[in-house]
């Protein structure tokens, strides 16, 4: 019969060996994920690209490109359940927040009023996510797989610095010229009398998630500040000590 150290070390083995399988599985679909969005936003961009060659204007655009948008924008949400469950380690709510704002700029805004799908605003902040997108699965990718060139390295560390702001300048742009459509159509409200006895004006609610960019920006910035910080300016540190 084997000694309680043995059956221990046993029990240690078959947990160790379970926390590698898990571990294995974790990034196989992370990298198959990354690869499949990184294509997807490589056929949105390529999708653009020829539109805009063909016709020689971002009219009519959006309308080309809007259910491969949508798609893959929306599988977008699995990122946090990746959260949630563990297999990444960033914040669930710092996640939930990027994802959850571009999902509703997409079906509640530009999806939904048809009338501002031509706004150059909207060409803006699609441009800005398109470079962001690829950039970001790229560079999760090559990570996976520990061959990470160092210009996708530097791309999604230096990029943000300009896209971030041009991204929300398109967003707040959009939202503001869809304001007019919405105040006048009454869209996604609910007046009183009803027999829910509750009131929504989808108009105020459109200038309160203007407002809340304030905070929200500058924290979400700040933090992507950090982190560049931590991976580009840790590496020089550590160069010059060696």
């Amino acid at each position: 019969m084997a000694s309680m150290e043995e059956d221990g070390s046993v029990e240690e083995k078959d947990n160790n060996n379970k926390k590698r399988t898990k571990s294995a599985i974790a990034v196989a679909w992370l990298t198959f994920y990354n690869i499949a969005m990184t294509a997807g936003w490589l056929v949105l961009a390529m999708t653009m690209i020829r539109f805009y060659l063909q016709k020689s204007t971002h009219k009519g655009l959006y309308k080309s490109i809007a259910r491969t948008l949508k798609f893959f924008q929306t599988v977008a949400l699995v990122e946090v359940g990746h959260c949630a469950i563990g297999i990444v380690r960033t914040s669930v709510i710092v996640t939930g927040v990027q994802v959850c704002s571009r999902i509703f700029m997409v079906w509640f805004i530009t999806n939904s009023i048809k009338q501002i799908q031509n706004e150059e605003s909207v060409i803006l902040f699609l441009v800005v996510w398109t470079l962001t997108e690829i950039t970001r699965y790229s560079f999760y990718t090559f990570n996976l797989l520990n061959h990470l060139p160092y210009f996708i390295k530097w791309a999604r560390y230096n990029m943000f610095i300009i896209m971030y702001p041009l991204g929300v300048a398109g967003e707040l742009l959009t939202i503001y010229a869809a304001l007019p459509f919405v105040r006048k159509t009454g869209m996604l409200s609910m007046r009183l009398p009803n027999k829910y006895n509750i009131s929504f004006d989808y108009y105020y609610f459109l200038i309160i998630v203007m407002l809340s960019y304030i905070p929200l920006f500058p924290q979400l910035f700040f933090h992507m500040l950090r982190q560049r910080r931590k991976v580009l300016l840790g590496e020089i540190i550590v160069e010059k000590d060696e």
